[in-house]
């Protein structure tokens, strides 16, 4: 095994000078590119901006073939990776350039342009659009480093508060990209499908590390402007995998009959997949498996998925990944027997080193080498795990616990329900009532009572939403998580 993600990037490119590594619409990059590339930005930041080992160079690009470069540029110098969101504003950006501490930034001239104004004119920056195609010389040889050296720092979408930057090694992605190249039977000829947000931990270890590692393509969807363009270029460039969110599945499974996808497997992470989302892409798409995963930033972050070569359970995150193990715990941290709900703790190699300048936090969620995920959920008796919900999005109306998702899967089923989500309000009886917000499908009129009616018929009456509101989007982040924090404070200010 290699000892870091730069020598085996640059093993794999070995094997493979030629080969078109991404696809981006009509232009194809070779390995030889992105390592030429990557040698020039890896010279820049020694020679020019100084940059040491385990320093931290931040990358804020959106979706471009450059940050394939930077990355690995940034890694070549033996510095710390930073991606960064690239929805922010820069006035948002002071906390977490400080917190870091970057000692550069690679980033979009568009999206530099800004950072002046925001205070953080004295970081110096890369742009993107300076990058040569064809760097003169010969690269130098990267610094060496080991497994345990930190590679990546993840900044976590943090619900409240500041978000937190876990802190990934070589050897935890490595871990993570063998792992996942086992279960997902992944080979050279596969073509990874990459549209979400690359700085999105999801996105950079399965669909940029994955493919690269092995040998594979990534296809970069450059337009994402119309559900129909992004489709063209999938099919443009054969794309084979394709790991996405719940979202993307629920459009492509709307596409009209006649159009056939290339691809081999597809992927559902980033969040869970309603019941209702899978039913209706198997319908469209019989002949191409749709399994669902879990995992998070703090795991590298796959942790679980529904085996390629089966069986796949709806409503599971299937089986733990090759050398990861899970758990379910208690509050008191005693494991429980298989269908009681507890709290998933999760141990292996992908497992982050702690939380950036946050001991006290890491302390809180990695106890006696176990990585405590906050997720509620079961081990099913056949070793599948079903995820119920957060920890902090349980509700306990009269005392008893309701999982806010149990409620979701059942509104999914009512005509014409585009998203939805429950949140908790407080209540002087009960302690707390559920409450819904949903979202429609574009033409069809919202009846509160009709969908009150539906989940009478079909819930426990402590279960009952008291209220059901419409909204004409629900609100997500960059990497399209739902923010229930949001929904709550619209109930706080009379929503």
């Amino acid at each position: 095994m290699h000892s870091s993600l730069t020598s085996a990037f640059l093993a794999s490119a070995a094997r493979h000078p030629d080969k078109t590594a991404l696809f981006w619409s009509q232009r194809q990059f070779s390995y030889t590119h992105f390592v030429r590339q990557a040698g020039w930005i890896t010279r820049q930041l020694r020679e020019v901006h100084g940059i040491q080992p385990g320093d931290r160079v931040g990358i804020w690009m959106k979706n471009r073939p450059e940050f394939v470069s930077a990355l690995f540029g940034i890694l070549g110098a033996g510095a710390v990776a930073v991606p960064v969101n690239n929805f922010l504003k820069p006035a948002e950006m002071i906390y977490l350039v400080g917190d870091a501490g970057l000692g550069v930034l690679l980033a979009d001239a568009g999206l530099a342009c800004g950072l002046a104004d925001a205070g953080l004119g004295s970081v110096p920056v890369m742009l993107a659009e300076d990058f040569p195609d064809s760097p003169p010389g010969e690269s130098d040889a990267p610094v060496h480093r080991s497994p345990s050296d930190l590679a990546v720092l993840i900044y976590t979408s943090g619900t409240t508060g500041h978000p937190k930057g876990a802190m990934l090694t070589h050897g935890n992605l490595l871990h993570n990209v063998e792992s996942c190249r086992k279960i997902l039977q992944v080979v050279d000829v596969d073509r990874f499908v990459l549209l979400l947000p690359m700085f999105h931990s999801f996105m950079l270890t399965v669909s940029i590390l994955l493919p690269l590692l092995t040998g594979g393509s990534i296809v970069l969807i450059q337009s994402l402007q119309s559900p129909k363009a992004t489709v063209e270029e999938l099919l443009l460039n054969r794309g084979s995998v394709l790991p996405a969110m719940a979202q993307i599945f629920r459009m492509l499974a709307g596409f009209p009959a006649g159009l056939e996808l290339p691809l081999r497997l597809c992927i559902s992470g980033a969040g869970p997949l309603p019941a209702e989302i899978l039913r209706a892409f198997n319908a469209r798409h019989p002949n191409t498996p749709l399994i669902e995963g879990y995992g998070l930033s703090e795991a590298s972050p796959v942790v679980a998925v529904n085996p390629v070569q089966g069986p796949w359970i709806a409503g599971t995150i299937g089986v733990p990944i090759p050398d990861v193990e899970i758990t379910v715990r208690d509050p008191l941290g005693q494991c429980v027997a298989d269908g009681v709900d507890g709290e998933l703790w999760v141990r292996g190699g992908n497992v982050m080193t702690g939380y950036w300048n946050a001991p006290g936090k890491t302390a809180e969620t990695l106890v006696d080498g176990w990585l405590r995920t906050g997720d509620i959920g079961h081990r099913r008796p056949d070793g599948y795990f079903v995820i119920t919900d957060r920890l902090k999005d349980m509700l306990k109306p009269n005392g008893i616990n309701v999982y806010p998702r149990e409620i979701e899967e059942i509104i999914y089923a009512f005509p014409g329900v585009r998203e939805c989500a429950v949140v908790g309000e407080p209540d002087e009886r009960r302690g707390e009532r559920p409450v819904a917000f949903v979202s429609m499908d574009d033409g069809r009129e919202f009846d509160e009572k009709a969908l009150l009616a539906f989940l009478k018929e079909q819930l426990a009456d402590y279960k009952l939403p008291r209220r059901a509101i419409a909204l004409p989007a629900l609100p997500r982040n960059a990497t399209g998580k739902l923010l229930k924090t949001r929904l709550r404070e619209l109930l706080q200010n009379g929503g």
